[in-house]
């Protein structure tokens, strides 16, 4: 049971600095680099990092580090030119490359950041990770099975750090939701539902027809494998990471429902996921209806966690406050020997209750946009990214983590290219 901490008095900004008490590193290893303790061992050091790639992701972890006192950018690289600009205009002084091999020369870059096309990934991790560089690479790990294998071998093989994207791993609310499920809060997990809808096309403004496929390369199979990359791989860990389980095995469906302009990626997916328990997890992405938004929901036989929101509910009703049952007595005593229309006023009941936060002060997000969204555990994840290239410390779990998700994630496609139950193949455990 994780109850060092009071589960209701700790808001988001002081949330890290309770970060090694009883068993939370222990439970969340990849936080390692986030504590309090960590931060004041290397005050006023720095890393010195390159930038591949400065599209809109690029560009929004390039402001979230102007905000990072150990994060040094000393280098930009992109080969398309409008945004190899637009980032030198925040960073006047770093210098400009336009292929990324030269940057990996340059002996002052200490870690780089892959901020590309999925596609691009696998080569340029792996050849940075060669060069003596710690790597910061976006989710997810790479555009195939193969691929993300490759990237997690070269890691094993190097002294270097990797860390992959993946800020739900770092956001307070999200390690306070999983603290307070292991706790037992809403009992024995018996399913899991995650989900991501949006209403928009998913293009951006193209200049001139011959970049269409370099502007909006997730459109395109041989740049991107569509939602279950760009989004899914985000969702699928958190299974994991509540069950303590890995999925067997996947099924679904996936089709170009509305967006009919020639993409070749899914805009309608569902998924099911297998876990050995017998557990599922179920998973559904559409872009041409935003209703029901984003969430990942851990269903307990004594309550429910909704991720995002950061809010749990129970199944049964909590006691009403004094008063409120005062009142009710009272009411019952007046009213009960007279015939009227209707029940009599009763305690909320668990069905429309609007549940209760896990932290205070939480940031969430429609998730209508892929560049970000503040307080979603961003700053965290780069802060203990530079944290850790500063001293040189792996740390493999949460490689683990993000190399899963990316497999689960390709996996999923594979089972809806080929309409088919997909076992997770023993080749691909590490």
């Amino acid at each position: 049971m994780y109850n060092e901490l009071d589960l209701n008095n700790i808001n988001r900004r002081d949330f890290f600095s309770t970060l090694g008490v009883g068993g939370l590193i222990a439970m969340f290893p990849w936080l390692q680099s986030c504590t309090k303790e960590k931060n004041e061992a290397i005050r006023g050091e720095k890393v010195r990092i390159g930038m591949i790639g400065t599209g809109s992701r690029g560009m929004y972890h390039l402001n979230n580090l102007l905000h990072i006192p150990q994060a040094e950018v000393v280098a930009l690289c992109d080969n398309y030119e409008p945004h190899l600009q637009e980032a030198a205009a925040l960073y006047p002084e770093a210098k400009q490359y336009d292929n990324y091999c030269k940057l990996l020369e340059d002996k002052n870059i200490q870690a780089v950041m892959v901020v590309t096309p999925l596609n691009e990934h696998e080569q340029m991790a792996m050849d940075a990770l060669s060069a003596g560089k710690h790597v910061f690479c976006e989710k997810s790990m790479a555009l195939t099975l193969a691929g993300c294998k490759k990237i997690h071998d070269t890691y094993k093989q190097h002294n270097q750090v990797l860390y992959i994207g993946q800020q739900r791993l770092f956001d307070p609310k999200y390690v306070k939701a999983m603290e307070m499920i292991h706790s037992g809060l809403i009992g024995s997990i018996t399913g899991m539902k995650a989900y991501w809808y949006r209403n928009n096309d998913w293009r951006r403004p193209v200049p001139s027809p011959e970049l269409e496929r370099q502007i909006n390369w997730r459109l395109y199979r041989e740049h991107s494998a569509g939602l279950v990359t760009e989004l899914a791989a985000h969702q699928l860990q958190v299974g994991d990471w509540a069950l303590g389980e890995r999925p067997e095995s996947v099924t679904g469906f996936g089709d170009i429902v509305y967006w009919k302009d020639g993409r070749e990626v899914y805009d309608n997916i569902s998924l099911i996921y297998r876990y050995p328990s017998g557990i599922k997890m179920s998973y559904e992405s559409v872009i041409s209806n935003k209703f029901l938004g984003l969430e990942e929901l851990i269903l307990g036989d004594k309550g429910t966690m909704e991720l995002e929101k950061g809010k749990y509910y129970f199944e049964e009703a909590q006691p009403a406050p004094g008063i409120m049952q005062l009142i009710n007595d009272i009411e019952h005593s007046v009213f009960d020997n007279m015939a009227f229309a209707g029940p009599s006023w009763v305690p909320e009941t668990a069905s429309i209750s609007k549940g209760y936060p896990v932290l205070e002060n939480m940031h969430v997000t429609s998730g209508e946009s892929s560049t970000g969204a503040v307080g979603d555990g961003s700053i965290e994840l780069l802060t203990a990214f530079c944290n850790s290239a500063i001293v040189n410390e792996k740390n493999d779990r949460l490689v683990e983590e993000a190399y899963y998700s990316s497999v689960y994630a390709l996996l999923g496609l594979q089972a809806m290219d080929e309409k088919r139950i997909i076992t997770f193949p023993e080749e691909l455990t590490i």
